[in-house]
């Protein structure tokens, strides 16, 4: 595992297991494994069984929270913050979890008082107000998050979340310089981040540099060909190169499956008129 060979530890877990099949240890430990691989279904499995044998393993529960929750399964996710906070209400991961869930489920108010709790627990942890600070960010509160992230920042100045939403802000007050700048610094440090590419080359359109801005476009849809971020650029990038007809398509499919998502509507309507 420490050297991040996920199926030779795996095979280790899988002799484990041979051996002593109520090992729950190895059941968790190979649910980590297949979490680190983006086999979720087989996470959650090694979880749940190392739940049956151990039905107090705090560690199971949140990282099968987080496994459900990477796979989609909110709701599945969200009974297993509950089932952690009743366990070891003292964890902050529980009240962490909840946050997730909720901000995914469009719950910001109900996220921001999880996120609060968690900060009651451990203030200590940078993801926390990164979190925060997201969520003021789609509210619109940018003060409030510019607040979260100085807290974020003097925790853990490394944390490569921090540059990248500072970027989306200064995206937003329309300065393209400090939105390059901060999400390159947020490359720099986690070079592997699809959404960070996808961000950046939202702020090369806007700057100009076309072929610069589908480039990371492109690349962030080879990691995620779901995200509606990256959809959305690219259909700004046609609406910019003048196609009308691809403009359309791509922005009318983001629409359609998320109208909050910011600049769709707008750059629809203005590739209609073209």
């Amino acid at each position: 595992m420490m050297e991040n060979d996920y199926e030779g530890a795996v095979e280790f877990y899988d002799e484990a297991l041979d051996l002593d099949e109520n090992f729950a240890d190895a059941y968790y430990n190979r649910g980590l494994a297949f979490s680190k691989m983006t086999d979720y279904q087989r996470a959650i499995s090694d979880f749940t069984k190392a739940i049956a044998i151990s039905p107090e393993f705090a560690d199971a529960y949140y990282h099968r929270g987080i496994a459900n929750f990477d796979n989609g399964a909110n709701y599945n996710a969200l009974s297993d913050a509950d089932r952690l906070i009743s366990i070891t209400p003292q964890d902050y991961r529980g009240y962490f979890l909840r946050g997730l869930v909720q901000e995914t489920l469009g719950d910001y108010e109900t996220a921001l008082q999880a996120f609060d709790q968690a900060i009651n627990q451990d203030s200590t942890i940078a993801d926390l107000y990164v979190n925060k600070a997201t969520i003021h960010y789609y509210q619109g509160s940018i003060e409030s998050a510019e607040s979260n992230l100085k807290i974020a920042e003097r925790l853990h100045p490394e944390e490569a979340n921090i540059y990248n939403l500072r970027s989306l802000l200064a995206f937003e007050k329309d300065s393209i310089t400090a939105a390059l700048k901060w999400v390159n610094k947020a490359i720099e440090l986690h070079a592997g981040q699809a959404y960070f590419y996808n961000n950046r080359g939202l702020y090369y359109l806007f700057d100009g540099q076309m072929e610069a801005g589908i480039e990371d476009i492109n690349f962030s849809l080879k990691q995620n060909s779901k995200n509606l971020f990256a959809l959305r650029n690219k259909g700004i990038y046609y609406y910019f190169s003048g196609d009308k007809p691809l403009a359309i398509k791509y922005l009318k499919e983001v629409y359609s499956k998320d109208p909050s998502i910011k600049l769709t509507k707008k750059y629809l309507e203005l590739a209609q008129e073209m």
